[in-house]
């Protein structure tokens, strides 16, 4: 019984649109994908969909850009993309335990600024209000 119950439920899903697997994670364990930022960024701005997309692809393929000449990008209260550089090692591959040479690599990163980590960290919280 418990097995057609399952299969009813993902077929209704499906059928809104919605996966069966992300309608069972709890808040704060989803994934918002690129399309999805896209939507919400045109219903907040109250623009089409197309100019939204538009909009987001020039800013990643900006960003990209950016790091990839080794710039820096600093948004302030959210946070800062820099371009971290490793050295060359020496290490084991996992099946054979052979020795391999790493190649240096570089690396963006991602450094969260204070005002994010303090909404992020709030999770609901009321906002503390100054007292008079």
């Amino acid at each position: 019984m418990a097995v057609e119950e399952n299969r009813r439920l993902q077929f209704l899903f499906a059928y809104l649109g919605t996966a069966y697997d992300e309608a069972l994670l709890a808040p704060g364990e989803r994934t918002m994908n690129k399309s999805e930022l896209i939507e919400a960024l045109a219903e907040k701005t109250n623009m089409p969909i197309r100019e939204a997309g538009s909009i987001t692809n020039a800013l990643i393929d900006t960003m990209s850009e950016a790091l990839a000449k080794g710039d820096s990008i600093e948004i302030r209260g959210f946070g800062s993309f820099v371009v971290k550089e490793y050295g060359s090692y020496t290490g084991r591959n996992p099946k054979t335990g052979e020795k391999i040479k790493v190649s240096p690599k570089k690396l963006p990163f991602f450094k969260v600024g204070k005002d994010l980590r303090e909404q992020v960290n709030r999770k609901g919280k009321k906002k503390k209000t100054a007292k008079k």
